[in-house]
């Protein structure tokens, strides 16, 4: 299971000039003012996440599931109108998320604190669109990148998003790509085994991810507003993470490393609502049908009531509850048979269900600013409660902060 949360601190500038222009009668349509580049909006995330639990993939689907992440995320927002009024908007986000678990340091029992007990991810991205403001539509385009102490991860987007003459209707398509290189690291027991040719300590291996997103929202009438979306996956090369162990179901146990198909497909499809009930009450809810071909059907329902306590602050309780099916590969530890060409005993893979739910609080101030601080637009704290039906609890608290 894993958690993306942020910490973090930023030093932003702007800079650009305004030029005037003169007042003289020309046939030169380019003679235009010229825009300086604006600063749209700047956020700040941080946040801390624990859990535990008893069912760690890396010793076989028993033992300590214990891990905190702590994670740092700087967002920032600028944009410039060229002489056709059309608005360029320029992105950039740099994260660093740095975790410690436990599960991960019983890869080898011997060490006290190895390599993967603890470490540090940083994730930079750049992205930018072009908005079409008379002919409302949008084109849009970013990379990524991400890197830990085992694997390496470059990502592009590329999107389009066109908008209806009225703006009660939206439709938008976006393609992204990942191409990560997975260090290969084997439980140390199996090292030197050469039983499992899927791979090799030390041995760099491919994983590939391709992701289709489309998206169709309507405003119904002024209450009531709808989205449709769906996001299909397809991943292909080393999917299975080497350093969880299977113990199979002979006396004494066999020990092998966790192996998997080389392709996954995954389908989607969801449907989200909003629902403004009056000028103090707005009902937020979203569905998920997920399946894909490991055997993975699932549902996710979703509901967030948000009260609004005054002109500035609202109180926001949002639930989720999840359930899925069992991968086709997965059983519990001393279940699998030799026989078997998969087999995984990784929980994220089984059959189980989950509750969340939190309270979040959030308050703004456009004009005089959050405590009186020019341009601290927005300030949001939220608490969640996560639990599975196998016994694994998390808890995960957020600050969030906008600068306009």
């Amino acid at each position: 299971m894993k958690k993306r949360i942020f910490t973090a601190s930023l030093l932003a500038f702007l800079f650009g000039q305004n030029l005037k222009a003169q007042n003289v009668q020309t046939t030169d349509s380019s003679a235009y003012k010229k825009q300086k580049l604006k600063i749209e909006e700047v956020n700040l995330i941080s946040s801390y996440y624990s859990q535990d639990g008893n069912n760690s993939a890396v010793t076989g689907g028993v033992g300590t599931e214990k891990l905190t992440d702590i994670a740092t995320t700087f967002d920032i927002r600028v944009s410039k109108r060229d002489k056709n009024n059309n608005k360029h908007n320029f992105g950039l986000e740099v994260g660093i998320d740095s975790y410690t678990s436990a599960s991960s340091d019983k890869i080898d029992p011997n060490t006290v604190t190895s390599a993967s007990y603890q470490d540090v991810r940083v994730y930079p991205s750049a992205n930018y669109s072009f908005e079409n403001l008379e002919k409302k539509y949008i084109l849009n385009g970013g990379v990524s990148f991400s890197a830990e102490f085992d694997y390496t991860s470059i990502g592009a987007n590329a999107g389009f998003t066109k908008i209806s003459k009225d703006n009660n209707r939206e439709f938008s398509v976006k393609g992204m790509a990942f191409f990560d290189t997975w260090k290969v690291i084997l439980p140390v027991e199996l090292r030197n085994t050469p039983s499992d040719t899927e791979a090799n300590q030390g041995d760099k291996k491919p994983r590939n991810s391709y992701n289709l997103g489309l998206m169709f929202s309507q405003v119904v009438n002024k209450n009531f507003q709808m989205a449709f979306l769906t996001d299909i996956g397809y991943q292909e090369g080393l999917l299975a993470t080497k350093f969880n162990r299977v113990y199979f179901d002979d006396t004494p146990a066999t020990v092998k490393s966790e192996k998997l198909p080389d392709t996954r497909f995954k389908i989607p499809v969801g449907v989200r609502g909003n629902y403004f009930l009056g000028d103090n009450i707005v009902l937020r809810a979203f569905y998920r049908y997920y399946w894909d071909d490991w055997g993975i059907n699932s549902h996710t329902i979703s509901l967030e009531p948000t009260l609004k306590l005054s002109a500035f602050s609202s109180l926001s309780m949002p639930y989720r509850f999840y359930t899925q099916s069992a991968a086709d590969y997965f059983k519990p530890i001393y279940l699998h048979g030799l026989e078997e060409e998969f087999y995984t005993s990784d929980y994220d893979l089984s059959e189980f269900s989950s509750n969340m739910i939190g309270l979040g609080y959030r308050v703004t101030d456009a004009d005089r600013g959050i405590f009186h601080i020019k341009h601290f637009n927005s300030l949001e704290l939220r608490y969640g409660y996560y639990t599975r039906n196998n016994g694994l609890d998390s808890h995960i608290i957020t600050l969030a902060m906008k600068f306009k």
